[in-house]
């Protein structure tokens, strides 16, 4: 059968309407955009069987863009039992507990940003992070005369590194499986951008935190906390060795999937401890754990995880991939990869432009998902056209477009820590170091080609 080649404004047709819907749908009706990427989906269709594609060839394209990414899926629900074991466990309270005792008034902000990180790292959520223990943070900063943006701008930086740099978190697992790399050296590779844009972070809000440090930290939520968590699990820094264990399965490149059965079987054994029956847990780790104190923040925190609890993300991810399989087989998306190719040959212009571009479908499409998965499929090509090995893809498809959804106040990150913090995107942004800095050093070494390893003649690309 002959199919026709689409000219650029055809190929441009599908992206078109499936921004239109997913922002429509995100912004305007406030819905979620797994629809919308449906809707936007048939519309490939449509330009597929004008191009003369039947069906039966663009559903095995759909079903082998979702097959790419099936490690990823596995690993995001066997996450969410992780989680809610963790939390069971008394793990993560642990950490949450030994945190909140090392706010000080002249390092506040820092300390701020270090707790939020931590707390980020043990989930893998920076909503959650920035819903629970940021918006009690908020409250000290007030207290201590600190401008609500400032303040906001070292939770986010904070609960954005967390949730980029832990193996929980969803959106780490997302862009590895785009890129098709190994979850562990996904992670080890963001070391080299993240690490350098995390400390300048931390040094830039200690230097801001020394303007308030004659202010006073009102403990009395933070007490009230640590009662509660005493109350309710035992806490011992012997359940921080469960971390240990996720830190150790980096550092000795234990493959994702048994590492996080491992840690996960962890949590039970410390469920366990904590009182728990088995019928107990095998229902943690299915729906998640639920705990009732009193206190909102903590049951906000606590009340979370499950494998049900992944099933959202993981829904997300079939129907932008979905689309991704259909613009792909029709040709679409060799077109638009044919014509950055015409402007951005160079190393550095192909990793700066595919910045511009995650950051520009946060602009757009209002959702850092679409901003790793659309951009994902867009530079897989151009990274083995130029033999770059892909961990350096799915590194700059994190930060650029993990690390940035928060500053534009109309996407799904935007408006959640908005409604959260109540502090507007726009005023915060400012002072969000990690996602300004991050870029930067991203582009930076793409241009000198520091750190942007090549593929090997015997490791073959996924």
């Amino acid at each position: 059968m002959t199919y026709k080649k689409p000219t650029l404004f055809i190929a441009l047709v599908p992206f078109i309407f499936m921004i239109f819907f997913v922002t429509a749908g995100i912004i305007v009706m406030n819905v979620d955009p797994q629809i919308p990427l449906i809707a936007g989906t048939i519309v490939a269709t449509l330009v597929g069987f004008k191009l003369g594609y039947p069906w039966k060839d663009m559903e095995e394209s759909i079903i082998n863009s979702i097959s790419l990414v099936m490690q990823a899926c596995i690993i995001i629900l066997i996450i969410g039992s992780l989680i809610g074991a963790w939390i069971a466990g008394g793990i993560v309270p642990t950490m949450i507990y030994y945190g909140l005792q090392i706010l000080t008034p002249k390092s506040f902000l820092l300390v701020s940003c270090l707790l939020c990180s931590i707390v980020s790292l043990s989930t893998g959520s920076s909503w959650t992070t920035a819903g629970t223990v940021g918006v009690a943070i908020m409250g000290i900063g007030a207290g201590l005369g600190i401008p609500p943006a400032v303040t906001a701008g070292a939770i986010i930086s904070g609960a954005i590194f967390g949730d980029k740099m832990s193996p929980l978190s969803d959106s780490t697992n997302l862009a590895s499986g785009i890129a098709g790399v190994e979850l562990f050296d996904h992670v080890r590779h963001m070391i080299y951008t993240t690490g350098p844009s995390y400390l300048i972070s931390l040094f830039l809000y200690f230097i801001i935190s020394l303007k308030y440090k004659h202010g006073n930290v009102d403990y009395i939520q933070i007490n009230e906390m640590l009662k509660i968590f005493t109350e309710n699990f035992w806490i011992s820094p012997i359940l921080l060795i469960a971390p240990i264990f996720v830190i150790l399965m980096v550092i000795l490149k234990i493959p994702a999937i048994p590492g996080m059965i491992g840690a996960t079987l962890a949590g039970v054994f410390f469920s366990f401890i904590q009182g728990y029956n088995l019928q107990k847990i095998i229902t943690i780790l299915h729906y998640g754990f639920e705990i009732e104190t009193g206190n909102k923040i903590i049951d906000t925190l606590l009340t979370r995880g499950g494998l049900d609890s992944m099933m959202w993300t993981i829904s997300l991810v079939i129907c932008a991939l979905a689309f991704g399989g259909v613009i792909e087989k029709t040709g679409c998306l060799d077109v638009i990869v044919e014509t950055i190719l015409k402007f951005a040959k160079s190393r550095g212009a192909i990793v700066l432009s595919n910045i511009i571009c995650c950051i520009a479908m946060n602009f757009i499409a209002a959702d850092q998902y679409m901003a790793i998965v659309i951009p994902g499929r867009m530079y897989k090509p151009i990274y083995e056209e130029l033999k770059l090995h892909p961990k350096n893809l799915s590194r700059v498809l994190e930060d650029a477009g993990t690390l940035t959804s928060p500053l534009f106040p109309w996407t799904t990150c935007g408006a959640f820590y908005y409604g959260t913090l109540g502090v507007h995107a726009f005023s915060y942004l400012p002072y969000t170091f990690l996602a300004l800095i991050n870029p930067i050093i991203s582009a930076f070494y793409g241009f000198t080609g520091i750190t942007m390893e090549e593929i090997e003649e015997d490791i073959p690309v996924k």
